[in-house]
């Protein structure tokens, strides 16, 4: 048996029990492979670790806040590996509690004692100015740019500094997602993903469509659109709902909207959501955000396809409050 542990280096609490849980498990047979928080907070980082990762994982420990969970979600990308998240941080709304104490808890989940709450991911697809609508009508569009595999971008990765599409970034630059510039357009996401006014603050205008169905002109900040794991994120900041993590549907929300006539959505499962920018200049630039992370491209965005993923993730939860005596107590205060 292989798992991975993730833990937040700079909290010590979680560094110490990164080393107590090794031992554990090295006491039960099982190899584990540690990684820290600070080599994850971008896709550079991610990818160079992806890149040494076994073919085969049993589960992913994560020793942190909801921050941490996030980022080994991206780091597993698109591999079905349970995660145990245990909260070192300092918002755990994902994250089982250890008041019974760290190996008690592993101890569970290695005898299958913990129940497996899958939830929802975001599948999203971007189309840049000048490239072909993968789901457009038509057949003399222009092509779209050769993407490139996740190895492939791995091994672009230089240890000192890294050059895509002629921009050179630190690899300790955190926060930044640079597969856009790498000719990536395919991206997950357990929160949300987010549409906000560029570098020069601009409001920007764009068309919403659901499943076909034209629904609304906006102009504002942006859209949010989240699963219902991401509706305590960004999504409530905005003014959402909030949403079972039952709910395998999508929210839409608009930011800061321009009008009184805004209305957050909640889709269906199987819709898609389409995002259409009426004015790609520069002066009107829109920024893309995915579970936080800033993408950028090298030509402005044109398009936004946003649908549930074909596959969820799991996290492993422990018996304790319900998901609305935790809503109870961190966003109403009872």
């Amino acid at each position: 048996m292989q798992i991975l542990v993730v833990r937040n280096n700079s909290n010590p609490q979680a560094v110490d029990a990164s080393l107590l849980l090794t031992a554990y498990l090295g006491e039960q047979g099982v190899r584990a492979l540690v990684a820290d928080s600070a080599s994850l907070g971008n896709d550079q980082g991610r990818a160079a670790i992806r890149a040494q990762l076994p073919e085969s994982l049993d589960m992913a420990i994560v020793l942190g806040g909801d921050g941490t969970v996030l980022h080994t979600v991206h780091l597993l990308n698109d591999r079905q590996v349970p995660i145990l998240p245990v909260n070192f941080g300092r918002l755990g709304f994902l994250a089982n509690a250890e008041d019974g104490g760290l190996v008690p808890l592993v101890a569970e989940a290695l005898a299958g004692e913990l129940v497996a709450e899958r939830r929802s991911l975001l599948a999203a697809r971007v189309v840049c100015e000048g490239e072909a609508d993968p789901y457009g009508d038509g057949d003399d569009s222009p092509s779209a740019p050769q993407e490139i595999s996740e190895e492939a971008y791995a091994a672009s990765i230089d240890p000192d500094a890294v050059s895509i599409g002629g921009t050179m970034m630190p690899p300790d630059k955190f926060g930044v997602n640079l597969r856009g510039m790498a000719g990536i357009r395919h991206f997950i996401a357990l929160n949300e993903v987010a549409i906000t006014r560029g570098a020069l603050g601009r409001i920007i205008e764009l068309s919403l469509d659901i499943s076909g169905t034209h629904v609304a002109r906006m102009r504002g900040d942006g859209l949010v659109v989240s699963t219902a794991t991401g509706s305590t994120a960004y999504a409530l900041s905005a003014g959402g709902p909030l949403v079972s993590p039952r709910f395998t549907g999508m929210v839409a929300v608009p930011l800061a909207p321009h009008t009184l006539h805004s209305r957050a959505i909640v889709t269906d499962a199987s819709d898609v959501i389409e995002v259409t920018f009426d004015d790609t200049e520069d002066y009107r630039d829109a920024t893309l955000f995915v579970d936080g992370e800033i993408v950028p491209f090298e030509r402005s965005l044109e398009k936004l396809y946003v649908q549930c993923a074909p596959y969820p993730v799991t996290l492993l939860r422990a018996g304790g409050a319900t998901f609305y005596e935790r809503v109870s107590h961190d966003f109403f205060g009872e």
